[in-house]
C-alpha cells in the first residue's frame, strides 16, 4: 500500500488533510499526520479511518526516521528551519518530498544526491511562492512560444480579509502564522525597475504608496518581497527592465505598519528587560511616529493600554504578536481571502501589450480557509500525481516547468482555483 506522510498539521494544513483523506479512500492509500500537538493532528484527521494521527517531535531523530522510512512521499508543513531534518532522511531512505517554503541554500546542498538517487524534491509548491510560479510561468511559455518579448513582469500576492468579514480599521486578519506576519519584510528587499536595480531596507519596506486594482474589489497596496532578482534566471526573463514580486494588503495596512516597524516594536532582538512593563510603556517609543492616519489602528491594536505585557514575551516581537493574535485573528465566521495579480507588459509583431492575469479565491470560515486552501491543494495535487506515476520529473525542483504547472493547474482549476486573463493592447 502506497503511503503519503505529512508533517506538520498547523493552519495552512487543514485543507490539505481533507484532500488527502479523500484521495486515499479513493485510491486505497495510507495517510500518516504527525505534529507534536496530536490534539490538532485529530481535531483536523475527525474519526476518518483513512488518516492515522501520530505524536511526533520532529526534532527526535530515531523517531523521525523510523516514521519517514514507512512512507513513499512525505510533505513537510513544519517551519522552514526543520525541513532540513527531514530532507536529510528523505535522502538517506529515498523518499520523495514536497513543501511549500522557499528553496534554500541548506536544500540546494543536496542537489546531486537527490538526482542520484532519482527523487523528486519539489519546494515552494504552495501559494506564494507556488501557485504563483505555475500561473506565471504558463503565460510566460505561451508567450514566448508566440515570439513575444517581455518588457516588464509585476507579480502581486496578498493573503487579505474578504470584505463581508472586514471590520476593523486595519482592513485585515490573520489567516496563517502570527509569527510570519510580525517579521514580514525584515530581510529588505531588491528587484528590477525600469533597468536599475532596486534595494530597500527594512526601515522603508512599507513606507512606499504602490496600488493596484483588481476587478471586483477595492483599491490595494503592495510591498516588494525579499530577492525579486533571484528568480530572472529562473523564468529566464534577463530582457525584462522590470522584475518584481510584492505582497499585497489594503493602503491602510501600510501606514500603521510602518509605524510599527520605525518604532522598532516589530523588531526580534530588541529584548524585552522588564517584565512589569504595561503596554503602554512597552509602546512608547511610537509616539512620534503617531499621526492622524494611523491613530485609530494603533489603538485599536491596544498599544496604550495599562495591561502588563505577557510574562511569555522575550522581545518587542513576541509582545506585539500578543497584540495581533488579541484583536486581528479571525472569527468563526470570517471569510478570508487570497488575490493574486500578474501584470505582464509585452510587445508582438511590433505591438506594446498586456496581461493583466488575476486570481480571487475565498474561504469557508476561520478553518477552512482561503489560505488554507490555496497553499495545500498545490501540495496534495502533487502528492497524487507522484504516487498515479504522472509526475515522472525528478531532482530538485520549483514548479516552473510545463510537466510540473499544466496538471497542477487544471486540478486547481477543477477545485475552483481559476484565473482570470485580461489583455490589453495599447
Amino acid at each position: 500500500m502506497k503511503t503519503i506522510l505529512l508533517i506538520g498539521a498547523g493552519k495552512s494544513a487543514t485543507v490539505l488533510i481533507q484532500y488527502l483523506i479523500k484521495e486515499s479512500e479513493a485510491n486505497n492509500w495510507k495517510f500518516l499526520v504527525a505534529d507534536a500537538n496530536i490534539q490538532q493532528v485529530l481535531a483536523k484527521t475527525g474519526n476518518s479511518k483513512f488518516a492515522t494521527p501520530i505524536a511526533l517531535d520532529v526534532t527526535d531523530e530515531d523517531a523521525r526516521e523510523k516514521l519517514i522510512q514507512k512512507a513513499h512521499v512525505v510533505i513537510s508543513m513544519m517551519p522552514p528551519d526543520l525541513h532540513f531534518l527531514i530532507a536529510k532522511d528523505c535522502v538517506e531512505y529515498r523518499k520523495h518530498l514536497l513543501t511549500a517554503s522557499y528553496l534554500d541554500d541548506k536544500m540546494t546542498s543536496l542537489k546531486d544526491e537527490i538526482h542520484h538517487r532519482k527523487l523528486l524534491f519539489l519546494c515552494e509548491m504552495g501559494l506564494d511562492p507556488g501557485i504563483d510560479h505555475m500561473s506565471a510561468m504558463q503565460i510566460i511559455h505561451q508567450l514566448k512560444k508566440q515570439g513575444a518579448i517581455i518588457q516588464s513582469f509585476k507579480s502581486h500576492c496578498g493573503g487579505l480579509i474578504a470584505p463581508e468579514s472586514d471590520n476593523n480599521p486595519w482592513h485585515y486578519k490573520i489567516s496563517w502564522n502570527p509569527r510570519n506576519v510580525v517579521m514580514a519584510g525584515n530581510a529588505g528587499a531588491v528587484y528590477k525597475q525600469d533597468g536599475a536595480t532596486v534595494k530597500v531596507p527594512y526601515q522603508q519596506i512599507f513606507a512606499a504608496r504602490h496600488e493596484v486594482k483588481v476587478e471586483g474589489l477595492d483599491q490595494l497596496a503592495w510591498y516588494p518581497n525579499r530577492d525579486s532578482l533571484s528568480y530572472i534566471p529562473l523564468y529566464k526573463l534577463p530582457e525584462a527592465n522590470t522584475f518584481i514580486r510584492t505582497t499585497l494588503r489594503h493602503p491602510q495596512y501600510l501606514k500603521g505598519w510602518q509605524a510599527l516597524v520605525e518604532a522598532n516594536l516589530t523588531n526580534d532582538t530588541i529584548l524585552i528587560q522588564n517584565q512589569q512593563l504595561s503596554i503602554k510603556e512597552w509602546s512608547a517609543p511610537i509616539l512620534p511616529f503617531l499621526n492622524d492616519n494611523n491613530r485609530e489602528m494603533l489603538e485599536y491594536l491596544g498599544l496604550f493600554t495599562a495591561d502588563l505585557i505577557p510574562t511569555s514575551a522575550k522581545s518587542n516581537a513576541d509582545v506585539l504578536q500578543h497584540l495581533l493574535e488579541s484583536k486581528l485573528m479571525m472569527l468563526p465566521t470570517d471569510k478570508d481571502m487570497i488575490v493574486m495579480l500578474h501584470e505582464i507588459d509585452f510587445e508582438l509583431n511590433g505591438v506594446a501589450s498586456s496581461i493583466h492575469s488575476s486570481l480571487v479565491v475565498k474561504g469557508e470560515n476561520n478553518i477552512a480557509t482561503a489560505m488554507a486552501k490555496t497553499v495545500g491543494l498545490p501540495l496534495g495535487i502533487a502528492a497524487k500525481l507522484l504516487l498515479n506515476g504522472d509526475l515522472k520529473l525528478r531532482g530538485l525542483h520549483i514548479p516552473i516547468s510545463p510537466e510540473i504547472y499544466e496538471p497542477v493547474l487544471q486540478s486547481l482549476e477543477e477545485e475552483g482555483i481559476a484565473f482570470v486573463e485580461k489583455h490589453i493592447t495599447a
